[in-house]
């Protein structure tokens, strides 16, 4: 970072700041997430003219000549990813099993610190930084999508005493490859029913529209009475 600095060099570096934010904040807007073009290219612009503003007072050694008080110049682009970690926790929203924002937040503070470096100076790192978080967000968001991930979902069924024990339905949805995470059955004599209830993680493709083939296989159990499925998470239907 040069001791000084003069109007081309900020205009500079205000330039790449702008397109680096932009860059970053499309692929945000594109994609529908709350914190998009304008937020992103604001948080990113925020951090640069930190940067700016402290490269501006480096040649005062953080002291004016009026004054007795030093000031620690480092603490402009700390407070700025301080800052950015609350904006950044306000995109995080959790519904029961399900995480939303995670990456709008990290987007947010990556957004941060390629804007620290291009208003302090370092205009490949930057540049080179900005481009490679752009191909992270939209190339890797395809890759995703042909990712199995085990997505969290609820399994009920209702059914006639005996039709199908607990210890054949785990057996079933293991063969299937579920993870199950518990189990609860409930018998009501009076009614002569039983509804078992299942907590389970199952393997899914992001943005597939496809039932669970297990799921057709107990829709043929006799005395079946209701089945119920209840997916949650970004491979559900």
């Amino acid at each position: 970072m040069p001791p000084e600095i003069h109007a081309p060099a900020i205009a500079l570096r205000l330039v790449l700041t702008v397109l680096a934010g932009g860059l970053l904040g499309m692929d945000r807007s594109r994609t529908g997430h709350p914190a998009g073009l304008r937020t992103t290219l604001l948080v990113t612009l925020a951090a640069s003219v930190a940067m700016i503003q402290m490269n501006l007072l480096i040649p005062t050694n953080g002291k004016p000549l009026n004054s007795y008080v030093v000031m620690d110049l480092m603490r402009l682009p700390l407070g700025i990813l301080t800052g950015v970690g609350f904006i950044g926790a306000g995109a995080i929203v959790r519904k029961d099993d399900l995480v939303l924002g995670v990456t709008t937040a990290a987007t947010l503070w990556f957004a941060t610190v390629v804007g620290l470096c291009l208003g302090g100076g370092q205009i490949i790192l930057g540049s080179v930084s900005a481009v490679a978080g752009y191909g992270i967000l939209t190339t890797f968001r395809a890759i995703e999508r042909h990712l199995e991930q085990f997505q969290p979902a609820t399994l009920v069924l209702i059914t006639t005493p005996n039709s199908i024990a607990p210890a054949e339905l785990r057996q079933r949805l293991d063969a299937a490859r579920f993870r199950i995470k518990s189990v609860s059955v409930k018998q009501s004599p009076a009614h002569r029913r039983q509804t078992i209830r299942c907590e389970v993680r199952w393997p899914s493709v992001r943005g597939a529209a496809q039932l669970p083939q297990v799921l057709n296989d107990l829709e043929q159990l006799p005395g079946l009475i209701q089945l119920s499925w209840q997916a949650i998470g970004a491979g559900a239907p």
